[in-house]
């Protein structure tokens, strides 16, 4: 390497922006959404069931139920969930998101039949929609058998609260813009790149190895802050995100 860099935005490697602070926990959106009548309050409500969909799916699927009997079940008791009256009885305090959202769906799928919950919906327009065919191709790829029903669902909600905060961080980068950055580095949030990595993707950003570097620290820590503020968002107190953050990890270290 020349030691010179492109000075352009896209290969600089000033620190990555920082996001809005996450004034909102996952709690607080259906709180509002029950004490609410403004409109916003359940569209992020809807946002938030979009997010975390496909864990409760799974954990339907392998408790038994066929991919038809699992989608409406899952539509069914997000239709539940977006009634205020569901809503109101609510208490974060209680527990974390995930076990109020695990709990919930027990609760709803042990007293709901398939031809009940389509006869109480009345064929109106499913509240929130879901990719049937990404969602049973998704499960295909799920582990052996030997996972239980309740394996599947934590598993596949550390999974979504890895993503969710990766997204964010790659948003983040895109309108920073360094998308390009974002994409040769991504790789390395793990810890797997090496040395050579790293000069690889210096000469095709046309940076230095320390630059490269300097950039990976700095987009690894901006994925932590990330991730923990994604974490922050389903706990009820900010003391738990830690003991939250090493349950997920050792989930999917048991994977």
């Amino acid at each position: 390497m020349s030691g010179q860099m492109d000075s352009s935005p896209e290969n600089s490697v000033a620190p990555l922006p920082r996001g809005e602070r996450f004034v909102s926990t996952h709690w607080s959106v259906v709180l509002r959404a029950a004490d609410s009548s403004a409109p916003d309050s359940m569209q992020s409500l809807e946002k938030l069931c979009r997010t975390y969909w496909y864990p409760l799916y799974a954990y339907v699927r392998r408790a038994g139920s066929s991919p038809e009997d699992a989608e409406d079940l899952t539509q069914g008791f997000f239709a539940q969930l977006l009634e205020k009256k569901y809503l109101s009885s609510v208490d974060p305090s209680k527990g974390r998101f995930r076990s109020f959202l695990l709990a919930s769906l027990k609760h709803f799928c042990a007293k709901e039949w398939r031809r009940e919950s389509a006869q109480k919906r009345g064929g109106h327009s499913p509240a929130v929609s879901l990719d049937a065919l990404t969602a049973e191709e998704r499960y295909r790829l799920e582990p052996a058998e030997r996972l239980t029903a309740e394996d599947i669902y934590e598993r596949r909600w550390a999974m979504t609260v890895l993503h969710a905060a990766l997204e964010k961080l790659s948003e983040e980068c895109r309108t920073g813009g360094k998308e390009a950055l974002y994409g040769e580095l991504k790789g390395a949030l793990s810890g797997d790149a090496d040395l050579r990595g790293y000069s690889e993707i210096g000469v095709r950003l046309n940076l230095s190895v320390d630059a490269v570097k300097a950039a990976v620290h700095r987009l690894r820590q901006r994925y932590r802050e990330l991730l923990r503020a994604e974490v922050a968002n389903t706990v009820a107190d900010g003391s738990e995100v830690d003991q939250e953050l090493r349950h997920l990890f050792t989930v999917l270290s048991q994977a």
